[in-house]
């Protein structure tokens, strides 16, 4: 099988090209052609194609590339391995040896991969390079036209006023904080709630909601004291007077002076319950 084929734009014609019984072209061609199982490796004779690549550096004398030497030396060292490792049968696996041959073997076909893809990116480059070399920076002044436009640049601070700024950006901050009180509000007792609202009301006798829950920080305690003189209500120790619908409520005090007010534990009994 003899294979020929072209390099395409990118090739340089000064290149490495192979003169081989199967293949004839450039080198890089070659691997191409190995890595996608178009050319078989085991019918390309390596040591034919160094002595070429030698005659083809000597030829040269000594303005030879390095570069180009050292890309001969990976790529042939890669098909030296790869071809040593294709040798060996793949129908049967005897021992750990064989298979951590054929694992070789694998990973020299990804590195021809890598190798190709990184010629890509490679060309790539030199062509990105090659037309931006043709932009050049504008290296006159700005016209006076617009030079005037630009608004003038005034500083009115001095070393105190810098020295406060530095002090203020130099200043360590707290660390953020997420408050969690709202998750774990405090317990609220109807009954002292119940009691607090007895000693308040037989002392002024009488007074609006609004007035009782003035002194309250948070919604529940409000809710608590609407609770309370609920069952205040229901003891007959308090009543109501609301003169227009929504209207602002009064509470006055019907109960007797002394003695205590005895309120079942229903609501504190629910909370206790809840824990």
């Amino acid at each position: 099988m003899h294979i020929e084929e072209t390099t395409g734009a990118g090739t340089s014609p000064a290149g490495f090209e192979v003169h081989l019984d199967v293949f004839e072209g450039p080198f890089d061609l070659l691997l191409g052609l190995i890595a996608k199982h178009k050319l078989d490796i085991t019918e390309v004779a390596l040591s034919r194609v160094t002595d070429e690549f030698i005659a083809f550096i000597k030829g040269h004398g000594p303005e030879w590339d390095l570069g180009q030497v050292s890309e001969f030396l990976l790529v042939a060292a890669t098909l030296l391995d790869l071809k040593a490792a294709r040798l060996l049968p793949s129908g049967e696996i005897e021992d750990d040896e064989d298979l951590a041959l054929l694992e070789a073997r694998d990973l020299l076909f990804a590195r021809l991969l890598q190798y190709k893809a990184y010629k890509q990116v490679a060309a790539i480059f030199a062509a990105r390079l090659a037309e931006e070399s043709h932009r050049h920076p504008r290296i006159v002044a700005l016209e006076e036209a617009f030079a005037t436009l630009l608004p003038e640049l005034v500083f009115g601070l001095g070393p105190v006023e810098f020295a406060a700024l530095a002090g203020r950006a130099l200043t360590p901050r707290e660390p953020p904080t997420i408050a969690v009180s709202h998750l774990h509000e405090p317990l609220v007792s109807v009954r002292e709630q119940a009691a607090m609202l007895v000693e308040r009301l037989r002392r002024v006798r009488s007074a609006s909601f609004r007035a009782l829950t003035a002194d309250c920080d948070s919604p529940l305690y409000v809710v608590a004291r609407f609770l309370a003189l609920l069952e205040l209500y229901r003891e007959g120790a308090v009543g109501f007077e609301q003169i227009s619908p929504l209207g602002e409520l009064h509470v006055r005090w019907t109960g007797s002076d002394d003695g205590g007010v005895d309120l079942r534990d229903e609501f504190d009994e629910e909370i206790k319950s809840d824990d």
